[in-house]
């Protein structure tokens, strides 16, 4: 017995401050998020702001559930980007598309969940649960894709994030002549630097509206199996924040196996992971996959399987208060710029590659 008292002094007392109209984000989040998934979340806050924003550690970031269309994207991935606290994305194809309609001037509408979307289908409005816009913002933003990529600098083989950097010039511009204020993610990672990914890129409105453009996917699996293999040189440490699960999930925890297990570099996996997500881990999804269970694929490192959090609840709720809590407790880091990196990264993975194999045939 007194040993199981003496465990329990180790562990703080569940004592909140009540909350008033002068509490504070931080306050939230450290004094009154103390059980549950609300602990979890203030973990995720912890490791964010405290581990994963250092220096010395490149912050990838996975997107998926529509979070654009929510608004997300203005609240809450802009600022990250802005203030330098996401250093490359995987995103599905529909947040961006969807996060384009903001920049070209077109609008998303608070709705109901409980319509009637015969009636709304009638009326020629698209519902996302508790999202309405007109049929023609579709159709608008089609034709804004359309007639971009129609340009020459399209009319070729690319990877996705020279795609999306191109393609935010474009939305950039739109934006600058409309006179609106920073509404796109897009526009934001080209200002900045910041290569995004789509690891299906026919998966997206974006894709259908393609010319003669066709997306390189073994270009993307290498360049950003270059971009974790280059945070790690050195004591530099490589960190994941994933919202939501599916392919981008996997696209960015996959880096680590590529290096790895496919091109023979000796690798321990990723420093940091976060994620929030509504997906559970007993249907066997990669959504709801757990980072312990990432370890055993050599996804993360298992020397650091404690500055790792699973957050279960809604990204429209995880992803605000984390940005939040971020960005009153960190300073804005140097923009690491990786997009313009992105051909040195590559030539330092190929030597390592070539490097591996010549030690090969000399141990033979």
């Amino acid at each position: 017995m007194a040993a199981s008292k003496s465990r329990l002094h180790k562990h703080p007392h569940i004592d909140p401050r009540p909350i008033d109209r002068a509490t504070t984000i931080t306050q939230l989040v450290d004094e009154t998020f103390l059980a549950y998934n609300a602990a979890r979340l203030r973990e995720a806050c912890h490791i964010f702001t405290k581990k994963m924003l250092e220096d010395d550690v490149t912050v990838g970031v996975s997107l998926t559930g529509a979070m654009t269309p929510a608004g997300v994207g203005i609240a809450a991935i802009i600022p990250l980007i802005e203030h330098g606290f996401i250093d490359w994305m995987v995103s599905t194809g529909a947040n961006l598309y969807h996060d384009t309609h903001f920049a070209i001037g077109l609008h998303m509408h608070r709705g109901n969940p409980f319509a009637d979307d015969v009636e709304l289908r009638k009326d020629e409005i698209v519902r996302i649960y508790d999202i309405f816009f007109d049929y023609n913002v579709l159709l608008e933003t089609d034709s804004f894709y359309r007639e971009v990529m129609k340009a020459p600098e399209f009319q070729r083989t690319m990877g996705t994030a020279e795609f999306h950097y191109r393609m935010g010039a474009y939305v950039l511009e739109r934006e600058r002549l409309l006179g609106s204020k920073r509404r796109s993610v897009l526009a934001a990672a080209y200002e900045y630097g910041v290569p995004i990914y789509t690891s299906s890129p026919g998966d997206s409105s974006i894709g259908l509206n393609g010319n003669k453009l066709a997306f390189d996917v073994s270009a993307d699996v290498n360049e950003t199996a270059a971009l974790v293999l280059a945070a790690k040189d050195g004591t530099g440490k490589s960190a994941v924040l994933m919202i939501g699960g599916g392919s981008p999930k996997n696209f960015v925890l996959q880096t680590e196996p590529q290096i790895q297990e496919v091109l023979g570099i000796s690798e321990k996996g990723h420093d940091y992971f976060v994620q929030i997500t509504d997906a559970r881990q007993d249907t066997g999804g990669l959504s709801g996959a757990t980072p312990g269970e990432a370890v055993s694929w050599g996804k993360v490192d298992p020397d650091m399987l404690q500055q790792t959090v699973v957050c279960y609840l809604d990204s429209t709720i995880g992803l605000p208060i984390l940005t939040a809590y971020a960005i009153a407790n960190h300073s804005a880091r140097p923009h690491k710029r990786l997009y313009d990196r992105r051909a040195e990264m590559m030539a330092s993975l190929r030597k390592r590659y070539r490097r591996f194999f010549r030690d090969q045939d000399v141990s033979e």
